[in-house]
Protein backbone atom coordinates (compact mmCIF):
# COMPACT_ATOMS: atom_id res chain seq x y z
CA UNK A 1 0.00 0.00 0.00
CA UNK A 2 2.32 2.53 0.59
CA UNK A 3 4.37 2.23 -2.92
CA UNK A 4 0.78 2.82 -3.83
CA UNK A 5 0.44 5.93 -2.45
CA UNK A 6 4.13 7.44 -3.54
CA UNK A 7 3.05 6.75 -6.47
CA UNK A 8 -0.03 8.36 -6.29
CA UNK A 9 1.60 11.67 -4.84
CA UNK A 10 4.29 11.94 -6.93
CA UNK A 11 3.45 14.47 -9.23
CA UNK A 12 5.36 13.21 -11.92
CA UNK A 13 2.93 9.68 -12.61
CA UNK A 14 0.13 11.19 -10.37
CA UNK A 15 -1.82 12.27 -14.10
CA UNK A 16 -0.48 9.00 -15.85
CA UNK A 17 -3.13 6.72 -14.02
CA UNK A 18 -1.62 6.22 -10.49
CA UNK A 19 -1.82 2.47 -9.32
CA UNK A 20 -4.09 3.07 -6.25
CA UNK A 21 -6.57 1.22 -4.43
CA UNK A 22 -8.01 1.57 -0.58
CA UNK A 23 -10.00 -1.51 0.61
CA UNK A 24 -13.14 0.56 1.68
CA UNK A 25 -15.26 -2.72 2.00
CA UNK A 26 -12.99 -4.17 4.76
CA UNK A 27 -10.52 -2.16 5.99
CA UNK A 28 -10.05 -2.90 10.05
CA UNK A 29 -8.77 -0.59 12.66
CA UNK A 30 -5.88 -0.90 14.20
CA UNK A 31 -4.76 -0.99 17.87
CA UNK A 32 -3.57 2.71 17.25
CA UNK A 33 -6.70 3.56 16.35
CA UNK A 34 -8.78 1.49 17.87
CA UNK A 35 -9.81 4.44 20.73
CA UNK A 36 -10.77 6.99 18.29
CA UNK A 37 -12.49 4.60 16.13
CA UNK A 38 -14.66 3.25 18.73
CA UNK A 39 -15.71 6.87 19.94
CA UNK A 40 -16.75 7.57 16.05
CA UNK A 41 -17.89 4.27 15.18
CA UNK A 42 -20.56 4.66 18.34
CA UNK A 43 -22.06 7.93 15.97
CA UNK A 44 -21.69 6.29 13.05
CA UNK A 45 -24.26 3.32 14.08
CA UNK A 46 -26.92 5.44 14.15
CA UNK A 47 -26.47 7.20 10.52
CA UNK A 48 -28.42 3.65 9.10
CA UNK A 49 -31.10 4.74 11.12
CA UNK A 50 -31.15 7.89 10.12
CA UNK A 51 -31.34 7.79 6.34
CA UNK A 52 -33.91 5.20 6.66
CA UNK A 53 -36.13 7.68 9.42
CA UNK A 54 -35.62 10.01 6.72
CA UNK A 55 -35.99 7.77 3.54
CA UNK A 56 -39.22 6.66 4.67
CA UNK A 57 -40.58 10.16 6.17
CA UNK A 58 -44.44 11.06 4.98
CA UNK A 59 -45.38 14.47 6.44
CA UNK A 60 -48.43 15.71 7.50
CA UNK A 61 -49.16 17.80 4.48
CA UNK A 62 -53.19 16.35 4.25
CA UNK A 63 -53.73 17.20 7.68
CA UNK A 64 -52.00 20.63 7.49
CA UNK A 65 -54.25 21.60 4.45
CA UNK A 66 -57.38 20.99 6.00
CA UNK A 67 -56.35 23.40 9.32
CA UNK A 68 -55.48 26.04 7.08
CA UNK A 69 -58.43 25.78 5.00
CA UNK A 70 -60.36 25.47 7.84
CA UNK A 71 -59.19 28.09 10.79
CA UNK A 72 -62.08 27.92 13.18
CA UNK A 73 -62.72 23.76 13.03
CA UNK A 74 -61.43 23.26 16.64
CA UNK A 75 -60.98 19.50 15.33
CA UNK A 76 -58.87 19.90 12.79
CA UNK A 77 -56.74 22.26 13.98
CA UNK A 78 -56.24 19.38 16.66
CA UNK A 79 -55.31 17.03 14.59
CA UNK A 80 -52.65 18.92 12.33
CA UNK A 81 -51.07 19.96 15.49
CA UNK A 82 -51.35 16.09 16.70
CA UNK A 83 -49.75 14.68 13.62
CA UNK A 84 -47.02 17.48 13.53
CA UNK A 85 -45.46 17.40 16.69
CA UNK A 86 -44.20 13.70 16.55
CA UNK A 87 -42.73 14.24 12.64
CA UNK A 88 -40.88 17.35 14.31
CA UNK A 89 -39.79 15.09 17.31
CA UNK A 90 -38.02 13.41 14.40
CA UNK A 91 -36.42 16.48 12.79
CA UNK A 92 -34.93 17.15 16.49
CA UNK A 93 -33.38 13.62 16.02
CA UNK A 94 -31.71 14.71 13.00
CA UNK A 95 -30.65 17.92 14.36
CA UNK A 96 -29.06 16.48 17.13
CA UNK A 97 -27.21 13.79 15.31
CA UNK A 98 -25.81 16.79 13.00
CA UNK A 99 -24.27 17.99 16.55
CA UNK A 100 -23.03 14.51 17.73
CA UNK A 101 -21.24 14.49 13.71
CA UNK A 102 -19.64 17.71 14.28
CA UNK A 103 -17.82 16.30 17.55
CA UNK A 104 -16.27 13.04 15.79
CA UNK A 105 -15.25 15.26 12.58
CA UNK A 106 -13.46 17.73 14.99
CA UNK A 107 -12.08 14.93 16.84
CA UNK A 108 -11.38 12.70 13.57
CA UNK A 109 -9.42 15.66 12.13
CA UNK A 110 -7.23 16.27 14.68
CA UNK A 111 -5.86 13.06 14.39
CA UNK A 112 -5.81 12.57 10.83
CA UNK A 113 -4.39 15.79 10.42
CA UNK A 114 -1.33 16.17 13.24
CA UNK A 115 1.80 17.72 12.37
CA UNK A 116 3.47 14.39 13.71
CA UNK A 117 2.79 12.88 10.46
CA UNK A 118 2.73 13.62 6.79
CA UNK A 119 -0.60 13.65 4.80
CA UNK A 120 0.97 10.18 3.54
CA UNK A 121 1.72 8.72 6.50
CA UNK A 122 -1.43 9.20 8.49
CA UNK A 123 -3.38 7.44 5.21
CA UNK A 124 -0.82 4.68 5.24
CA UNK A 125 -0.88 3.89 8.74
CA UNK A 126 -4.74 5.69 10.30
CA UNK A 127 -6.85 3.58 6.78
CA UNK A 128 -9.62 2.83 8.96
CA UNK A 129 -10.15 6.42 10.41
CA UNK A 130 -9.96 7.68 6.84
CA UNK A 131 -13.04 5.22 6.38
CA UNK A 132 -14.84 6.24 8.83
CA UNK A 133 -14.04 10.37 7.72
CA UNK A 134 -15.53 8.31 4.20
CA UNK A 135 -18.31 7.16 5.74
CA UNK A 136 -19.52 10.35 7.22
CA UNK A 137 -19.04 12.13 4.13
CA UNK A 138 -21.18 9.62 2.12
CA UNK A 139 -23.88 10.18 4.86
CA UNK A 140 -23.99 13.41 4.42
CA UNK A 141 -24.28 13.63 0.79
CA UNK A 142 -27.32 11.04 0.70
CA UNK A 143 -28.86 12.74 3.83
CA UNK A 144 -28.95 16.11 2.10
CA UNK A 145 -30.54 14.65 -1.06
CA UNK A 146 -33.32 12.60 1.00
CA UNK A 147 -33.74 16.27 2.15
CA UNK A 148 -33.58 18.41 -0.89
CA UNK A 149 -36.47 15.85 -2.62
CA UNK A 150 -38.62 16.10 0.12
CA UNK A 151 -40.50 19.52 0.59
CA UNK A 152 -42.95 17.99 3.15
CA UNK A 153 -39.95 18.42 6.12
CA UNK A 154 -39.85 22.14 5.57
CA UNK A 155 -43.40 22.28 5.41
CA UNK A 156 -44.30 20.39 8.82
CA UNK A 157 -41.52 22.55 10.59
CA UNK A 158 -42.61 25.90 9.48
CA UNK A 159 -46.42 24.75 10.16
CA UNK A 160 -45.19 23.37 13.49
CA UNK A 161 -43.40 26.83 14.41
CA UNK A 162 -46.11 29.42 13.54
CA UNK A 163 -48.89 26.82 15.30
CA UNK A 164 -46.36 26.82 18.22
CA UNK A 165 -46.43 30.50 18.14
CA UNK A 166 -50.01 31.00 18.28
CA UNK A 167 -50.84 28.49 21.06
CA UNK A 168 -48.14 30.60 23.12
CA UNK A 169 -49.57 33.45 22.27
CA UNK A 170 -53.18 32.43 23.30
CA UNK A 171 -51.60 31.44 26.31
CA UNK A 172 -52.92 27.74 26.28
CA UNK A 173 -52.51 25.43 29.17
CA UNK A 174 -51.38 22.88 27.38
CA UNK A 175 -48.47 24.56 25.29
CA UNK A 176 -45.93 24.72 28.53
CA UNK A 177 -42.51 24.74 27.33
CA UNK A 178 -41.28 22.36 29.82
CA UNK A 179 -43.55 19.51 28.80
CA UNK A 180 -42.98 20.48 24.06
CA UNK A 181 -39.95 17.69 23.32
CA UNK A 182 -39.44 20.74 20.51
CA UNK A 183 -39.44 23.64 22.69
CA UNK A 184 -39.38 27.23 21.09
CA UNK A 185 -35.42 27.78 21.51
CA UNK A 186 -34.45 24.59 20.23
CA UNK A 187 -36.95 25.06 17.44
CA UNK A 188 -35.24 28.13 16.83
CA UNK A 189 -32.12 26.47 16.47
CA UNK A 190 -33.18 23.61 14.22
CA UNK A 191 -34.85 26.63 11.92
CA UNK A 192 -31.29 27.43 11.34
CA UNK A 193 -29.77 24.15 10.19
CA UNK A 194 -33.39 23.22 8.41
CA UNK A 195 -33.01 26.34 6.37
CA UNK A 196 -30.16 25.48 4.44
CA UNK A 197 -30.56 23.43 1.14
CA UNK A 198 -27.64 20.99 2.28
CA UNK A 199 -27.39 20.98 6.59
CA UNK A 200 -25.38 18.39 6.83
CA UNK A 201 -23.13 19.48 4.09
CA UNK A 202 -23.14 22.64 5.88
CA UNK A 203 -22.48 21.48 9.18
CA UNK A 204 -19.44 19.42 7.80
CA UNK A 205 -17.86 22.27 6.00
CA UNK A 206 -18.49 24.42 9.06
CA UNK A 207 -16.70 22.28 11.07
CA UNK A 208 -13.83 21.49 8.85
CA UNK A 209 -13.02 25.20 8.07
CA UNK A 210 -13.63 26.04 12.07
CA UNK A 211 -11.17 22.68 12.70
CA UNK A 212 -8.64 25.20 10.56
CA UNK A 213 -9.26 27.78 11.99
CA UNK A 214 -8.69 27.40 15.81
CA UNK A 215 -5.35 25.85 14.87
CA UNK A 216 -3.48 28.40 13.43
CA UNK A 217 -0.29 26.46 14.65
CA UNK A 218 -1.19 23.77 11.70
CA UNK A 219 -0.30 24.57 8.30
CA UNK A 220 -3.28 24.75 6.43
CA UNK A 221 -1.74 22.27 4.21
CA UNK A 222 -2.06 19.38 6.26
CA UNK A 223 -5.95 19.35 6.49
CA UNK A 224 -6.06 19.79 2.99
CA UNK A 225 -3.01 17.69 1.65
CA UNK A 226 -5.61 14.74 3.45
CA UNK A 227 -8.37 16.14 1.72
CA UNK A 228 -7.21 16.20 -1.78
CA UNK A 229 -5.18 12.75 -1.61
CA UNK A 230 -8.71 10.93 0.03
CA UNK A 231 -10.36 12.89 -3.77
CA UNK A 232 -7.68 12.11 -5.82
CA UNK A 233 -7.53 8.31 -4.57
CA UNK A 234 -11.48 8.02 -5.12
CA UNK A 235 -11.59 9.23 -8.29
CA UNK A 236 -8.58 6.57 -9.79
CA UNK A 237 -10.48 3.79 -7.90
CA UNK A 238 -13.03 4.36 -10.18
CA UNK A 239 -11.16 5.53 -13.07
CA UNK A 240 -9.07 2.44 -13.10
CA UNK A 241 -11.51 -0.23 -14.18
CA UNK A 242 -8.94 -2.86 -12.51
CA UNK A 243 -9.51 -1.71 -9.91
CA UNK A 244 -12.71 -0.97 -9.66
CA UNK A 245 -13.35 -4.64 -10.36
CA UNK A 246 -12.12 -5.32 -7.68
CA UNK A 247 -15.20 -3.65 -5.79
CA UNK A 248 -17.47 -7.27 -4.49
CA UNK A 249 -20.24 -4.87 -3.63
CA UNK A 250 -21.16 -2.42 -6.90
CA UNK A 251 -22.63 0.67 -4.63
CA UNK A 252 -19.28 0.85 -3.43
CA UNK A 253 -18.17 2.26 -6.50
CA UNK A 254 -21.22 5.51 -6.01
CA UNK A 255 -19.57 5.38 -2.35
CA UNK A 256 -16.53 6.24 -3.48
CA UNK A 257 -17.94 8.89 -6.11
CA UNK A 258 -19.72 10.59 -3.24
CA UNK A 259 -16.90 10.61 -0.93
CA UNK A 260 -14.88 11.90 -3.98
CA UNK A 261 -17.82 14.53 -4.00
CA UNK A 262 -18.04 15.56 -0.68
CA UNK A 263 -13.87 15.89 -0.26
CA UNK A 264 -13.61 17.89 -3.19
CA UNK A 265 -16.67 20.44 -1.31
CA UNK A 266 -14.62 20.63 2.28
CA UNK A 267 -11.61 21.38 0.37
CA UNK A 268 -13.34 23.75 -1.65
CA UNK A 269 -14.43 25.52 1.83
CA UNK A 270 -11.34 25.07 3.86
CA UNK A 271 -8.28 25.95 0.75
CA UNK A 272 -7.36 29.85 0.64
CA UNK A 273 -7.87 29.30 -3.33
CA UNK A 274 -10.38 26.48 -3.47
CA UNK A 275 -11.13 23.15 -5.98
CA UNK A 276 -11.29 24.86 -9.03
CA UNK A 277 -8.33 26.55 -9.29
CA UNK A 278 -5.21 25.11 -11.32
CA UNK A 279 -3.09 25.21 -8.84
CA UNK A 280 -5.54 23.01 -6.88
CA UNK A 281 -4.44 19.55 -5.43
CA UNK A 282 -7.59 18.38 -7.09
CA UNK A 283 -7.40 17.11 -10.67
CA UNK A 284 -11.16 18.83 -10.75
CA UNK A 285 -11.48 18.03 -14.80
CA UNK A 286 -11.08 14.60 -14.44
CA UNK A 287 -13.40 14.16 -11.17
CA UNK A 288 -15.77 16.26 -12.89
CA UNK A 289 -15.69 13.40 -16.31
CA UNK A 290 -15.81 10.31 -13.87
CA UNK A 291 -18.82 11.57 -12.41
CA UNK A 292 -20.54 11.90 -16.05
CA UNK A 293 -19.80 8.98 -17.06
CA UNK A 294 -22.04 7.30 -14.47
CA UNK A 295 -25.71 7.02 -15.00
CA UNK A 296 -27.31 10.47 -15.24
CA UNK A 297 -29.90 9.40 -12.54
CA UNK A 298 -27.50 8.46 -9.69
CA UNK A 299 -24.51 11.48 -9.87
CA UNK A 300 -27.42 14.15 -11.11
CA UNK A 301 -27.32 15.45 -7.02
CA UNK A 302 -23.30 15.31 -6.88
CA UNK A 303 -23.21 17.33 -9.82
CA UNK A 304 -25.23 19.42 -8.36
CA UNK A 305 -23.82 19.64 -5.25
CA UNK A 306 -20.71 20.66 -6.99
CA UNK A 307 -22.04 23.09 -8.39
CA UNK A 308 -24.65 24.52 -5.60
CA UNK A 309 -22.52 23.84 -2.23
CA UNK A 310 -19.25 24.32 -3.68
CA UNK A 311 -17.35 27.97 -2.31
CA UNK A 312 -15.05 29.20 -5.31
CA UNK A 313 -16.81 27.43 -8.81
CA UNK A 314 -17.84 31.19 -10.03
CA UNK A 315 -14.58 32.42 -9.23
CA UNK A 316 -12.09 34.02 -12.01
CA UNK A 317 -9.66 31.49 -11.14
CA UNK A 318 -11.47 28.55 -12.06
CA UNK A 319 -10.76 28.03 -15.89
CA UNK A 320 -13.60 27.96 -17.98
CA UNK A 321 -13.73 24.10 -19.32
CA UNK A 322 -14.43 23.30 -15.84
CA UNK A 323 -17.58 26.12 -15.59
CA UNK A 324 -18.68 24.71 -19.05
CA UNK A 325 -18.36 20.83 -17.73
CA UNK A 326 -20.44 21.82 -14.38
CA UNK A 327 -23.23 24.68 -16.28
Amino acid sequence: MGNLLRILLNPDTQSKGADIFVDFESTAPSESERETWNMVQAVLESSQDILKELQSYVGASEQIRLAISNPRDEQLQETAWEGVCPLVAKLKRFYEFSQDLEQVVLELLRVLCSEDLTPREHLESQQALFKQFAEILDFVLRFDDLKMTNPAIQNDFSYYRRTLSRRKMANEDEIQEGELEVTNEMANRMSLFYAQATPMLKTLSDTTSHFVSQHKDLPVEQTTDCLSTMANICRVMIENSSYSSRFKNEETKFFCLRVMVGVIILYDHVHPVGAFAKTSGIEMKSSIKVLKEQDPSKVEGLLNALRYTTKHLQDESTPRTIKTLLA
